[in-house]
């Protein structure tokens, strides 16, 4: 398939609105991957690695 753009499947289709990308992504999907992917890079607080460890020593009792 022929790409004029460059860009692969991504990139604004032409006869839809600037938002939906070639590959049916819309635009808004990348940030909102980000953010997710951010929260979830975070490291657990110490306050629930506590918590984690409590529990799991209950259970062995």
């Amino acid at each position: 398939m022929n790409q004029p753009n460059g860009r692969g499947d991504s990139g604004p289709v032409p006869g839809l609105p600037p938002e939906v990308r070639r590959d049916g992504e819309p635009g808004w999907a990348g940030g909102l991957r980000k953010l997710y992917n951010s929260v979830v890079e975070e490291p657990l607080p110490d306050s629930f690695k506590d918590l984690l460890k409590k529990l799991d020593d209950d259970g062995d009792a």
